[in-house]
């Protein structure tokens, strides 16, 4: 097997766990034990995400996360700074991952292996011009091995979301453009995207730039030639995203996967998650 194509199978198996983060009852329990509103999530979204890079500024956030809109990164950073320090915010996330690991797994010690080999995954990738994987890395690693597998999976989630930010500016796609295109393919209709912040005024904008590339068609559907480029950026990404599953090797990827089963099959039968997640695993992770 192609160590591009592993890359892709593994995220299957991790993006999930790790999102269970952002959705989870648990995790807005202790989000709003620091303060924040949880409603709309995005406040706790900025918040967990954010916070290994410390009390990171619009700017930093703007460009690390890319595809949403700065007015709206604007509304909520650094204000969320002013709610919980980021210290305090990572000791909280894992609190709520500790939470939340546990109410879908139910007894976690069978995750020691599954933890050990991610670890070793994550300690092994390139996070050169990668700052939310470099970020995440730099952490501590917690004690309980449960932490430690979800933590990884972050590293490993983080370190292919950078790649894919790589892959986007390399075929050319802004942050708006980004979602246009990822919509034009049809992988998820354009108001799955709406919560991202842009205007309908810069959506139809992208929209133009992109057909001016022969990328889109006036209706705003993808071209044969949209199509091949946007295949070019998920197989960029899974290139990319190959490095840390090279080092851990097929065979114990093969046992991460199986061993890390019943809790991705807890992540979907508690029903968590939306649907746009779900619908975005092997074709780009929304969250991005």
């Amino acid at each position: 097997m192609a160590f591009e194509q592993l890359a892709r199978q593994m995220w299957h198996q991790i993006e999930p766990v790790h999102a269970t983060l952002y959705y989870s009852k648990e995790a807005y329990e202790e989000a709003a034990a620091l303060g924040y509103a949880i409603e709309p999530r995005w406040p706790s979204y900025f918040a967990w995400r954010t916070a290994p890079l410390g009390a990171a500024g619009r700017g930093l956030v703007t460009a690390a996360y890319y595809s949403f809109s700065p007015k709206m990164i604007a509304e909520y950073v650094p204000a969320i700074w002013d709610t919980a320090a980021p210290g305090r915010v990572l000791e909280a996330r894992l609190r709520a991952m500790d939470r939340t690991v546990r109410a879908l797994a139910g007894d976690v010690a069978p995750l020691a292996e599954a933890a050990e080999l991610a670890v070793r995954a994550a300690e092994s990738a390139d996070v050169a011009h990668r700052p939310m994987a470099a970020a995440n890395l730099a952490l501590p690693w917690p004690d309980e091995p449960h932490l430690r597998l979800w933590q990884a999976y972050t590293v490993l989630r983080e370190h292919r979301g950078d790649g894919h930010l790589t892959a986007l500016q390399a075929a050319g796609f802004d942050g708006c453009e980004a979602l246009v295109s990822f919509a034009a393919v049809g992988a998820a209709p354009a108001a799955t995207f709406e919560s991202r912040g842009w205007s309908e005024e810069e959506w139809a904008a992208a929209r133009d730039r992109l057909a001016a590339r022969g990328l889109v068609d006036a209706e705003g559907v993808a071209t044969d030639e949209g199509r091949a480029l946007r295949n070019r950026v998920e197989r960029h990404t899974d290139q990319l995203a190959a490095g840390p599953w090279r080092a851990l090797g097929e065979e114990r990827a093969a046992l991460l996967a199986e061993l890390n089963r019943p809790l991705l099959g807890a992540v979907f039968e508690s029903g968590m998650l939306p649907s746009q997640t779900t619908l975005g695993i092997g074709k780009i992770a929304v969250a991005y």
